[in-house]
């Protein structure tokens, strides 16, 4: 089936007093653009999550933030009183010797001052980073399943579009029969036109005509477009198939500026930009297919 490139997902679980969360947004791209952002401490372990999201995911511009916080802060942070100590008394000093106004709000002073909050180094083990990993795989599970969603409703609308360029190539039938007619007309005035005692030789210009009308022919059109989108819809129940359908689209459109180059006929040609239109919209769907 197919996926769509654009997906979200969110996990979270917590883990010896610590909040793992795990946040992952996808967009399209037409190779895979990975940001990843984590905590410092967690660095050493960037290369295996890598390879898990490239491999879930495959292809798309994919933006990863994992964190981990504290369910208890209490334990964890703490103000370092002594420093907090040394700073008042050294402000203290320089307003007694530089006979400045000590402040009104000392506390909110001390407070910005760096170095003040003990924040303890963490040091996570292998038990720790595959939780991290776990979070890490229920969350892409989350995009998957996003993706396969967003998938479904692409493949209906690719599928519906599909179907109105093949009712319109039925379309062309009626007007295709007629246009050899009015073709030949034509050419029978203009050529009386041309010459003085209105002969001419009907058994060339029979062959003449025959030639005419075989180059605009349009039926080797006709039969390959119908090929194609026959085999676009196919193609739609395939894993990946983005690109494919990508290129199945590049040949439709190929098919269809000939038919609109050979056409020769005004009604064909208006429904040859109708073909036109909903295969602009099939091919930015298409861009957004895994």
């Amino acid at each position: 089936m197919i996926r769509s490139m654009t997906g979200y997902g969110i996990a979270e679980q917590t883990f010896s007093q610590k909040k793992i969360s795990v946040e992952i947004k996808t967009l399209n791209s037409k190779q895979l653009d990975l940001q990843v952002k984590l905590p410092n401490e967690l660095r050493f372990a960037e290369l295996d999550f890598r390879n898990r999201i490239g491999a879930k995911l495959q292809r798309g511009k994919v933006d990863v933030v994992i964190t981990v916080t504290d369910t208890d802060l209490s334990q964890t942070y703490h103000i370092d009183a002594d420093i907090v100590k040394a700073y008042k008394e050294q402000i203290e000093s320089i307003s007694t010797q530089l006979s400045i106004a000590p402040a009104d709000d000392m506390a909110s002073i001390l407070f910005r001052m760096p170095g003040i909050f003990n924040v303890p180094v963490e040091n996570y083990d292998e038990v720790f980073v595959n939780k991290v990993g776990e979070t890490l795989d229920q969350a892409l599970d989350m995009v998957d399943g996003f993706r396969i969603q967003e998938g479904q409703t692409l493949k209906k609308d690719l599928l519906h579009r599909v179907e109105l360029i093949l009712n319109l190539l039925e379309q062309v039938e009626p007007y295709e029969k007629s246009r050899h007619e009015v073709i030949k007309q034509r050419i029978t005035k203009n050529l009386a036109d041309l010459t003085t005692s209105g002969q001419y030789d009907e058994n060339r210009f029979e062959q003449e005509l025959i030639y005419y009308l075989e180059k605009l022919d349009i039926t080797e059109e006709k039969v390959r477009l119908r090929q194609h989108c026959n085999y676009f819809n196919e193609s739609c129940d395939e894993d990946q198939a983005g690109k494919k359908l990508g290129f199945i689209a590049q040949e439709m459109g190929r098919e269809i500026n000939t038919l609109g180059s050979k056409a020769n006929e005004v009604n064909i040609q208006k429904i040859v930009v109708k073909m036109k239109d909903e295969l602009e919209k099939i091919k930015e769907q298409v861009c957004n297919i895994l």
